[in-house]
């Protein structure tokens, strides 16, 4: 059985990524990170859907960003806005957050010798983040071959972003094929120690949108 490094946020696309990747025969480890959000109960969720999916192990890995700050997701100088329908990158945005984070999945991967990673990125139904692109994850994954002994001896290291190219409704489709208990993720950039959801900010507004049009109750926890 192949091993997987899966980036485990305990949100919906990355709880989906999961299950695609045990559907696959993948032996599964679960890569959490408390990185200075400033919410912290999706870490809660991270751990009860690791759990569920019996993934091999699950580690959350603390990296604080929040010393960086520049988001709103990390800076406490910053307030998390309602979502407003905008061109613009969001202040949402965590400057170079999936590069660090791919970063440390791929050394761990080279740790239990897998050659494959998982990360739920979405360029479709998303906050225009610039490390959500194809091309941007095209790049990390041939850094990723010339940068790693693993794929110097001839391993060749794959970066999976199976929902890159899927909008919400298609995402949830696929999740509901594959049974996935939605009700045990946390989406929310505002969710209070409790899990609830705040319903106005950017990742709520697509949560709810992408229910509605697939024709599923959402099943989210709101304040």
């Amino acid at each position: 059985m192949s091993k997987a490094v899966i980036l485990l946020s305990g949100g919906l696309d990355s709880t989906t990524v999961l299950a695609i990747a045990k559907s696959q025969g993948y032996e599964c480890y679960a890569l959490s990170f408390d990185y200075g959000q400033k919410q912290k109960s999706e870490l809660n969720s991270a751990i009860e859907i690791a759990k569920s999916y019996q993934v091999k192990e699950h580690r959350t890995m603390k990296v604080s960003l929040s010393d960086i700050g520049g988001s709103a997701l990390t800076d406490k100088s910053i307030n998390i806005p309602d979502y407003k329908k905008s061109s613009e990158i969001p202040i949402t945005y965590v400057p170079a957050r999936n590069t660090v984070f791919l970063s440390l999945a791929l050394a761990w991967s080279e740790v239990i010798g897998s050659n494959d990673i998982f990360i739920g990125v979405n360029s479709v139904d998303y906050s225009g983040y610039p490390d959500c692109r194809p091309e941007y994850i095209e790049a990390f994954e041939k850094m990723a071959n010339l940068a790693t002994k693993n794929a110097v001896m001839g391993k060749k290291i794959t970066i999976h972003t199976p929902l890159i190219y899927l909008n919400k409704v298609e995402i949830i489709g696929e999740g509901q094929k594959l049974g996935v208990d939605y009700s045990k993720t946390i989406t929310c950039y505002r969710a209070n120690d409790l899990g609830e959801a705040c319903g106005r900010c950017d990742a709520c507004e697509l949560r709810k949108i992408g229910f509605k049009n697939a024709g599923f109750v959402d099943p989210t926890k709101y304040v």
